[in-house]
């Protein structure tokens, strides 16, 4: 099964590439990896401090996920995979992509400012010849309608 891989973030634009990545893997009979990850920094602190900082974290991920879950399970079908990691963000993505081979598609939303697309998309974008991946750049602004159109 070839899974389309989100990336669980705060930003704005991660709903568009959310919407995406289940309309697609809806349609195609594909899955979803939704990876959240958790920047080592958050933990710089005494040991059992940094791991009660660490559970809060999780938790906060996995309610935001089940948000989007939900929606792609109520509304298209899919059943998503949660994958929680540690680490540089990008370093992260692509560690990922190399060790799940039933990954096909990298999907990311672009930022919706005018300062870029966000820095996932730019740090990502130098590194795509050597992703093993497509990477799939959704608009952020691109409405829920234009996205089922189009997918």
């Amino acid at each position: 099964m070839r899974k389309f891989l989100v990336i669980l973030d705060e930003s704005r634009e991660c709903l568009a590439a959310m919407r995406f990545a289940a309309m697609r893997a809806s349609k195609t009979g594909g899955g979803v990896a939704v990876l959240a990850v958790i920047p080592p920094e958050e933990f710089n602190h005494w040991i059992g401090v940094g791991d009660i900082m660490r559970e809060e974290a999780r938790e906060r991920i996995e309610v935001h996920y089940e948000v989007f879950a939900k929606w792609m399970r109520d509304r298209q079908g899919v059943t998503p995979e949660l994958i929680i990691r540690e680490g540089q963000t990008v370093d992260e993505i692509i560690a990922q992509i190399k060790e799940d081979p039933e990954i096909g598609v990298l999907v990311l939303g672009a930022g919706t400012s005018g300062k870029g697309p966000g820095p996932l998309v730019t740090q990502l974008s130098r590194n795509s010849g050597d992703l093993p991946v497509p990477v799939t750049i959704v608009p952020g602004e691109m409405s829920k309608e234009r996205l089922e159109a189009i997918t």
